[in-house]
């Protein structure tokens, strides 16, 4: 990936888009891409993340702002000239075509000669594992086959930059999955900087360098997989990616950026300060259900527990959800990897427990 001092490929400098005049769907957005990395944009439904991948592509154009590709100013440039390439969550394939034809159609859009065509058709084609297809049509071919030939479509032409709207959307899990880490692997291998939108959230922590979280037209937070995951930067973020387990309760006291929180229950657990909650305020925490872990009851620990109760098991395959009950809060669940199998199965459900965290991992947001 790029070093973030280095002049981005692309710059979203004040952006904003609004389809009536009155409503913003993108709120003065600000944002650097950098050469070769893979960036995600991740956010509900209506949050303004695929609106942000419209107008870099050229099919939206901002209502304010400006967008930089290589510092050209792009806000006038049609879609066929920004050397972007685009790859849908339908594939959006010529039916009428064979492979060969598909590919062939953005290199004679660019006036590309007939025997460069041939040689790139062929190299986008080895790309992507597809090369025995080049003779067939798109309705002979798989969902999965359908994607890779999209994506082959987008590569041919050697873009500085690929665009990637929800484009494993339609496959089921098993090949999406696997499509996933194809893709990373793609990226890495070619150096092209790519743009990803999802909703998935574990799609994005699984592929990315970097994931810009939107919501209601904003960038909420935008950093590593890891910071993002680890470090949220608020109550959106921190219930967004990935699970999240949260607790309201009062601000007992503060130190450096450290806090203690009384909960309803009346427990009391430390956590990190994130927006320096006063004393007595109103707070929401937040953590990992697997960072949680059963303790036992008659052995001494270091305080940040939780008298719980178990209520019952929930099989996911790789682990055991144990969902669980404090007074005066909603159920909420622990993670338990299958390495603690007896553990789980020496559990009498309905009874008391003891849950620690250590205050590193419990997070608090003001409300």
């Amino acid at each position: 990936m790029a070093h973030a001092h280095a002049e981005p490929l692309v710059s979203f400098k004040g952006v904003q888009k609004s389809y009536d005049g009155v409503n913003l769907v993108v709120k003065n957005l600000n944002l650097d891409i950098h050469q070769g990395e893979f960036l995600s944009l991740l956010g509900p439904s209506g949050s303004g993340k695929t609106t942000c991948l419209m107008m870099l592509a050229g099919f939206e154009f901002p209502t304010s702002g400006d967008i930089f590709l290589d510092q050209q100013r792009l806000n006038n440039v049609p879609p066929h000239k920004r050397n972007i390439g685009m790859v849908f969550q339908n594939y959006a394939l010529f039916p009428h075509m064979t492979v060969e034809k598909n590919l062939e159609y953005p290199l004679r859009v660019r006036k590309i000669a007939p025997a460069q065509r041939a040689k790139r058709i062929a190299e986008a084609l080895a790309m992507v594992q597809m090369s025995a297809f080049s003779k067939r049509y798109p309705a002979q071919l798989s969902g999965g086959q359908q994607q890779r030939i999209a994506l082959a479509r987008a590569l041919v032409f050697d873009p500085k930059l690929v665009l990637m709207d929800e484009p494993l959307g339609a496959l089921d899990k098993q090949l999406r999955e696997h499509m996933q880490l194809e893709l990373k692997a793609l990226h890495k291998k070619l150096g092209i900087t790519f743009v990803y939108v999802t909703h998935d959230q574990s799609e994005a922590l699984t592929m990315s360098d970097r994931v810009a979280v939107f919501d209601q037209g904003i960038i909420q937070q935008i950093s590593s997989v890891h910071t993002l995951y680890e470090s949220p930067c608020n109550r959106f973020v921190a219930g967004f990616v990935g699970d999240c387990n949260q607790f309201q309760g009062v601000v007992q006291s503060n130190a450096d950026d450290r806090c203690t929180v009384r909960l309803a229950s009346g427990m009391m657990l430390a956590g990190i300060n994130v927006n320096q909650t006063q004393v007595g305020a109103t707070c929401v925490l937040t953590m990992r259900p697997e960072r949680l872990r059963l303790v036992d009851p008659h052995a001494s620990h270091d305080g940040n527990v939780l008298k719980a109760r178990a209520l019952d098991p929930v099989y996911f395959g790789d682990h055991v959800r144990l969902r669980c009950s404090i007074a005066e809060a909603p159920p909420f669940f622990v993670k338990l990897p299958l390495g603690d199998s007896g553990t789980i199965q020496s559990l009498s459900y309905d009874s008391d427990i003891l849950l620690h965290i250590p205050p590193e991992h419990v997070r608090v947001f003001s409300l």
